[in-house]
């Protein structure tokens, strides 16, 4: 017997073979990422991997050189490294930009309440001074 569903049955949810894919955890492992492609760690690594590459590939015996002199496997391996880390470094500026967005508004919050606070103490501060008139104070005296 087949199932016969009205407009009011929503439709059953199909299940996808793709993983689930969370941006904010996405987006943490881009600044992680990121982070350390700014330290000196990133580039004493780098230095040491091209190195070594460049010397074995140079200095080996040919029949276990794997990327002869104009080392274009390098080259091939250092173009995909640049062109998976500039989109994960701007999408790590953009997500810094966000929180520097939110801090900004925050302030201007906090700064706006701290100058409200200043002019009501202000407009207190005069009405004391009004309402003590012309009392002798220490400085008539």
């Amino acid at each position: 017997m087949a199932r016969n569903y009205g407009l009011d049955t929503p439709r059953e949810t199909r299940r996808s073979l793709r993983g689930n894919y969370d941006p904010e955890t996405f987006g943490r492992l881009s600044e992680r990422f990121a982070r350390f492609l700014g330290t000196a760690r990133f580039l004493v690594y780098m230095t040491a991997f091209v190195l070594f590459w460049v010397i074995w590939n140079s200095l080996a015996p040919r029949n276990v050189r794997f990327d002869e002199y104009p080392f274009i496997f390098l080259t091939l391996i250092l173009s995909l490294q640049a062109s998976y880390a500039a989109p994960l470094i701007l999408l790590a500026q953009n997500r810094q930009a966000d929180r520097d967005r939110i801090a900004l508004n925050e302030d201007r919050a906090q700064n706006a309440r701290s100058i409200a606070d200043t002019e009501y103490l202000t407009r207190e501060l005069a009405s004391l001074r009004i309402a003590l008139g012309d009392v002798a104070t220490r400085d008539y005296v």
